[in-house]
């Protein structure tokens, strides 16, 4: 299993190095977007609308927008720093709470913790101690240049991290419309609602908890696939050095000429008999 974060957690005077291991795993079916007409897969370019060019990766800095178009541009080298000087703190348990306490609703995403060398006793004493009281630890963590609150918990025979959402990230349900006040509710609707919850209550089992509609996509994509309803993605077509080289040259001579001038005619004189100069 990769190991994403290496470090230590600590409660009281108990450091115990760990590794973060991800818990759980995005098994979205990814569909690519292609080109109706020739089946090819569309490129997206990351393009400098002022320059009007295509741009490296290399070429782009990272910046807070402060204002409309007003930035704040931060030099790779102060993140850099201010990153490994979190990273470098111990993740330290701050406090001890109940799990019920916590609202599904912070939940973010899990970790799974494993002792680094020399951890192992530390790991079970921590492992056992919140087994026996039912609590979880509240802690902090720099997780991919972002500060995280979260908890550490026992899940079976292992100690879980599970980052969990500020409060200030948890939008407020004042927020939320069209909510109904409380509603006058007859005691017939209210009893047939509770003996439907009541026929429908079981022991949570996520084993019979199915994706159906992935299921079904990889069938339809295996179907097609057997059938062989499939495309090919054309090949890209090579440059033409020559011909770029000549539509170079023929735009460096349109800048070149610049703005047509207007034709000037001069008036042609003519000396009459009589020595008077006339114009025509």
């Amino acid at each position: 299993m990769h190991t994403m974060w290496k470090g230590t957690i600590s409660f009281g005077l108990v450091n115990i190095p760990v590794k973060l291991h991800a818990a759980t795993e995005n098994k979205d079916i990814k569909l690519r977007q292609l080109h109706e007409e020739c089946k090819s897969p569309v490129e997206y370019e990351k393009r400098c609308p002022v320059c009007e060019r295509e741009i490296d990766s290399k070429e782009i800095v990272k910046a807070y927008e402060y204002a409309k178009n007003k930035f704040v541009v931060l030099d790779k080298e102060d993140l850099d720093q201010l990153k490994k000087e979190q990273e470098d703190k111990a993740v330290e348990i701050m406090d001890f709470v109940k799990l019920e306490e916590i609202d599904p609703i912070y939940f973010e995403r899990s970790y799974f913790i494993s002792p680094s060398e020399g951890g192992t006793k530390a790991y079970s004493l921590l492992r056992q101690a919140l087994g026996d009281t039912g609590k979880i630890g509240i802690a902090k963590i720099i997780i991919r240049s972002k500060e995280q609150l979260a908890i550490v918990r026992v899940y079976e025979n292992t100690l879980v991290m599970e980052t969990i959402h500020y409060p200030d990230e948890v939008r407020s349900v004042q927020d939320v419309p069209n909510v109904p006040e409380e509603t006058e509710l007859s005691k017939k609707e209210l009893s047939t609602a509770v003996t439907l919850i009541d026929q429908l209550t079981a022991e949570f089992d996520p084993e019979k908890y199915k994706d159906d509609y992935r299921t079904a996509l990889m069938e339809l994509i295996e179907a097609k696939k057997n059938n062989e309803e499939v495309t090919t993605a054309k090949d890209k077509p090579k440059p033409d050095n020559v011909t770029n080289l000549m539509d170079a040259l023929e735009k460096s001579l349109e800048k070149t000429k610049g703005p047509k001038k207007k034709k000037t005619t001069k008036k042609k004189t003519k000396t009459t008999t009589s020595g008077k100069k006339k114009t025509s």
